[in-house]
């Protein structure tokens, strides 16, 4: 993936490209993006799997 996005630098781009990552394939979840003085510090991805009670029936 190559974010393509005027203006940043190359660390910039590197944590865009992290966030993104982060993003893809979530489908239940969040993605939280911690920053101090202006600068990104951490990003924390927090995924939630959801079971269809159908699906559990079956398995029993």
């Amino acid at each position: 993936m190559n974010a393509q996005v005027p203006g940043l630098d190359e660390v910039e781009r590197r944590l865009a490209e992290r966030i993104v990552q982060a993003l893809r394939g979530l489908r239940y979840g969040s993605v939280e993006i911690v920053v101090h003085d202006g600068r990104v510090v951490q990003f924390e991805r927090r995924e939630r799997v959801r079971f269809d009670r159908a699906d559990e029936a079956k398995r029993l």
